[in-house]
Order: structure tokens, then C-alpha cells, then sequence
């Protein structure tokens, strides 16, 4: 299944993409896509609904973050060993984590602010793992079951925040606007293999990122069960898996970085694309 969620900002109503692609309202069955909505078990009776019989809904409306009321958002650093590379950092032996505040979190296709003085804000396509129970010192060969599903994520980032201002990265990864999710949580069943993956990232049309996650250093399963020996994993949890090489940063000879007025998208096969303008936030702006 393809799950959503759609309309304006905080008031998002849960929903699907049928077989033919049409947008079907799902507020008679569940209230969100969502913590207790994740189980296997809620997932199969959606999946067992008819989908013909769900209303359709009109127009284009806005669609939002595939996840509602996320706990947390774990993000996995320097997971693709070229990317260690054009960063100028050494290709981890462990998985390395660091945490994107939830007020990151924003639709596929809202606009991207660029922070007050900030001068290095970079793009970062990247596969999202969406948590489906408690997971709690997973072993790896069956940390996959703990998934719900996969969806895209923009792990945007500000590397002066990031690198240059100390302490840790989350400085860097959290800014409001910071984390778009989406288009659609994808169910595991129709991700049978997430590393087989082809990813990709646009700025104004010019390609920037290809690449695919079998190149990850830590795989997906590794990812979770590691992540659960160091904290409990909650439905709706969100991990962002880490990101191929040619992010803004490593750009030869000299480094790139957004600026209002420019549109970023990207994709992951199968899981859908994403859309962002960039602009200014001033004080006093809101998601």
C-alpha cells in the first residue's frame, strides 16, 4: 500500500493511492497514519479494504508528511562511503546517529526556509525507514519485521551550523522545514528488498545525486537492530538511512549551496518524488 496523508498543516487527513493512481480518503477507518496504525495487524485489515468503495478525493490537495506525531528521527551520518569521502571524513566502523528535531518535520513538497544568516544549506536525498512496533535489542535477522515501511526524505542540512558552530550536528539537521517525508509510506510487503534502491536529487534541473542503496555501508536491518540496542524504537519512529555521494558540499572545484528561489527534487524508486522551493525565513515564520 501507498499511504498518506493530505491537507492543510496540522489538520492532515490519513489516506491511499489505489492501483490506478487516484488519492482515496481513509477517516472512516483510521484517524492518522500513525503510531498504533503501523501494526501488522491494522496493516493488513487496510489492506483488505476494497479500495473502490473509499471516497475519492477531490482536487490536488496539499499532501503531508507521510508520518503523523513522529517520536523521533533518527538520522544515520556518512552511510555511503563516497559520501564519507567528498566529505572529508573517515568511513565510520559504526553506524554514526545523530537526531532531527520532529519540528524538522514538513510535507514533500512544502517550501524549504533557509534560516536568518545562514550560508551553507545543502540537500541530502535519502531512504526513510518508518518504525511498526517496539523494538527493543533487535537482532538483525529480524529487525526488518520491526519496519512498517519505507518513504523518501530530504535530510536538509546547514553545514556551518553543522561543522562549524561545535558540539554535535544537530545544530545543522533540525531547522524548521529540515525534514520533508513523503509523498507516501510505502508498506514493506511491496519493498521486498530495500537495498535495490535507485536514488537521485535535482537542483534546478541539474542532476546532482545517483545512486542507489546497495552501496550503503550499514544495510537496513543493521541500521535497526543497532539503532535498538541504544534506544527503544516506537511505531512511528523514522530513520533517514544516510545519503549517496554529491551533496552540495563536495561539489568540485568549490562547494554549492541554496539559495531562495530554487527547486530541489528527488526520488527513490518506488517510494516516490518530492518537490521544494527554498525560501527566506524571516522571524516569526511558521511551517
Amino acid at each position: 500500500m501507498k499511504l498518506l496523508r493530505y491537507g492543510p498543516p496540522g489538520q492532515e487527513k490519513p489516506g491511499l493511492i489505489d492501483a490506478q493512481g487516484v488519492l482515496r480518503d481513509l477517516s472512516a477507518h483510521v484517524t492518522d497514519i500513525s503510531g498504533a496504525t503501523l501494526a501488522d495487524s491494522e496493516l493488513r485489515r487496510l489492506a483488505a479494504l476494497d479500495t473502490a468503495t473509499l471516497p475519492k478525493v477531490a482536487g490536488t490537495p496539499r499532501i503531508g508528511p507521510c508520518v503523523g506525531a513522529v517520536g523521533k528521527m533518527i538520522c544515520v551520518g556518512l552511510n555511503y562511503s563516497d559520501h564519507a569521502k567528498e566529505s572529508n571524513m573517515a568511513i565510520p566502523t559504526e553506524p554514526v546517529l545523530f537526531m532531527k528535531a520532529t519540528s524538522a518535520i514538513v510535507g514533500p513538497n512544502d517550501a524549504v526556509q533557509i534560516p536568518p544568516g545562514a550560508q551553507k544549506v545543502d540537500w541530502e536525498v535519502e531512504l526513510g525507514v518508518v518504525i511498526g512496533r517496539a523494538a527493543r535489542y533487535v537482532s538483525r535477522e529480524a529487525a526488518l519485521d520491526y519496519v512498517a515501511g519505507y518513504c523518501v526524505v530530504n535530510d536538509v542540512s546547514e553545514r556551518a551550523y553543522q561543522l562549524e558552530r561545535g558540539g554535535q550536528w544537530d545544530k545543522g539537521k533540525g531547522c524548521d522545514t529540515f525534514g520533508p517525508l513523503g509523498p507516501w509510506l510505502v508498506t514493506r510487503d511491496e519493498v521486498p528488498d530495500p537495498q535495490a534502491l535507485d536514488m537521485w536529487l535535482e537542483v534546478d534541473g541539474e542532476r546532482y545525486q545517483n545512486g542507489n542503496t546497495r552501496t550503503m555501508i550499514f544495510d537496513v536491518a543493521t541500521l535497526v537492530s543497532y539503532i535498538s540496542q541504544f534506544m527503544s524504537l516506537q511505531p512511528g519512529d523514522v530513520i533517514s538511512t544516510g545519503t549517496p555521494p554529491g551533496v552540495g558540499m563536495g561539489h568540485k572545484p568549490n562547494p554549492l549551496y541554496l539559495r531562495a528561489g530554487q527547486t530541489m527534487r528527488l526520488g527513490i524508486s518506488s517510494l516516490g518524488e518530492q518537490q521544494q522551493t527554498t525560501i527566506n525565513a524571516t522571524v516569526g515564520d511558521t511551517q
